[in-house]
């Protein structure tokens, strides 16, 4: 009889323990509703992750690329002048300035060209915008030189 209390004292049985939902197998577990689980497709509504708590690299455009690049750049930079050197504190100094002039040079190229395919994205926008608002009629570029043309000959 003694091993049938062993037996259910680690299951919230006769040991006193209480049962804890979120271990496997418990009949609680199953009790749990599935839409509180979000669809692999649907985007998570939560407390967006800040890096130093200042840097949301969720929602800023390079911030992720150029924090990774950065502390690549600070290992490569630390580690290969620690084993040039083999001084430790001034290879903890390179990995810093590497960090940080990595994280620098990653963020403004990658902002660079997000501003100019921003200005591209724009205006191809105007471009289709006005094809659209001039198509057919008298001020159609397109019209205007096919016209042009062959009134000339």
């Amino acid at each position: 009889m003694a091993d049938s209390e062993d037996a259910g004292a680690g299951r919230g049985g006769a040991g006193g323990r209480p049962r804890r939902p979120w271990r496997r197998g418990g009949a609680a577990a199953l009790t749990v509703p599935m839409a509180a689980a979000p669809e692999p497709g649907e985007p998570e509504k939560g407390k967006p992750f800040k890096l130093l708590g200042i840097l949301d690299v969720e929602n800023i455009p390079c911030a992720r690329d150029s924090v990774l690049y950065g502390s690549l750049g600070s290992v490569v930079a630390g580690l290969g002048h620690f084993l040039l050197t083999s001084r430790i504190r001034r290879s903890c100094d390179v990995g810093v300035g590497g960090f940080i002039v990595v994280t620098l040079g990653c963020w403004f190229h990658c902002r660079y060209n997000y501003a100019k395919l921003r200005i591209q994205e724009r205006l191809a926008r105007e471009g289709i915008k006005n094809k659209i608002l001039y198509e057919s009629t008298h001020l159609d570029p397109a019209r205007k030189q096919t016209n042009g043309g062959s009134s000339g000959n």
